[in-house]
């Protein structure tokens, strides 16, 4: 038998969600109104990363840590996609170990092409 749920079960989560946002807009007031209020030269200007801000935006420069941080990202949730294959590995029988194989093949194949290009060498 299934529990019915009714909209006074969710009230709680409601309470918390409007106390947290209510922190939220308060502390942002807050600090608006209390705050110092000091406006330099210094403040007032454009500020990247830490670096200060000379020419033309439009310069190249090279691209391979961002490469890198997304390619590491894809092979994480890659990975993180055989977590709910190892918990249910019994239940899935041999189908679950086919498709898996597959899986891990389309993984390795995108390796060796990203190995291929030489995506990973900083030279």
């Amino acid at each position: 038998m299934q529990a019915q749920s009714t909209s006074i079960d969710f009230l709680p989560i409601i309470f918390q969600v409007i106390v947290a946002l209510g922190f939220v807009v308060t502390t942002l007031v807050a600090t608006h109104f209390l705050g110092p209020k000091r406006k330099t030269s210094d403040k007032l200007e454009t500020f990247e990363a830490g670096v200060k801000v000379v020419g033309n935006a439009r310069q190249p420069f090279s691209i391979k840590y961002f490469v890198v941080a997304i390619l590491f990202v894809l092979f994480d949730i890659e990975v993180i996609f055989m977590y709910p294959w190892a918990v249910n590995f019994r239940a899935l029988k041999m189908d679950g170990m086919i498709e898996m194989f597959i899986f891990m093949g389309t993984l390795l194949l995108g390796f060796i092409y990203v190995i291929k290009k030489k995506v990973l060498d900083w030279n």
